[in-house]
């Protein structure tokens, strides 16, 4: 076994929800609030990732370094997506007009969070640097380009990029028969 990698038997003391097998997980990456995070099968998170709230990670997904998953409004991230490094998710954010005071440090009444569920479908790849903001769908499918900003939800099966990211072309389905026959080979392991 690596040793940059938590056991089976260190996972189950880190209180996720749940998780599933062939899980990687970097002794580097932080965790807040595990018992809201849950893991699929085939999932690697890799060094100095931070993963905090509601987050629900399929299976087949790596999370590369360096990645954010700010989840106080709930993360969803399907099956065979891929995040490079440096995304930052958000299900919430700060009211930035000057009403309210900002931060985990302030209390409840004296702020204004809103936001809400950000949902990535299968087969997404969000590119290194992109930022997605609070309640967003990623349709199945999707690329987005490196250094992008999502601030509103992606239709399917396009190639996103760009400050806000906009759609640049229609993205191949190729990769479907590569899963069916993945799938197809792992029945025989």
């Amino acid at each position: 076994m690596n040793n940059s990698y938590y056991g089976e038997d260190e996972l189950k003391k880190l209180g996720l929800k749940g998780f599933g097998k062939n899980v990687f997980i970097s002794r580097k990456a932080s965790f807040y609030n595990p018992k809201s995070i849950s893991i699929g099968n085939n999932v690697r998170i890799d060094d100095f990732c931070i993963l905090s709230g509601n987050i629900n990670i399929g299976s087949f997904v790596h999370i590369a370094a360096y990645c954010v998953l700010y989840g106080r409004m709930g993360i969803l991230v399907k099956d065979f997506c891929s995040l490079s490094a440096k995304v930052i998710i958000y299900s919430a954010s700060d009211d930035f007009s000057g009403k309210f005071l900002a931060g985990p440090t302030m209390p409840e009444k004296y702020t204004n969070v809103s936001g809400g569920k950000v949902t990535i479908n299968k087969y997404v790849l969000v590119g290194a640097g992109s930022i997605v903001f609070p309640n967003i769908v990623i349709g199945e499918g999707v690329a987005v380009g490196s250094m992008s900003l999502v601030n509103t939800s992606l239709d399917a099966w396009g190639i996103y990029v760009g400050i806000p990211a906009k759609f640049l072309k229609k993205r191949s389905r190729e990769l479907l028969k590569k899963q069916k026959a993945l799938l197809k080979e792992m029945e025989k392991w």
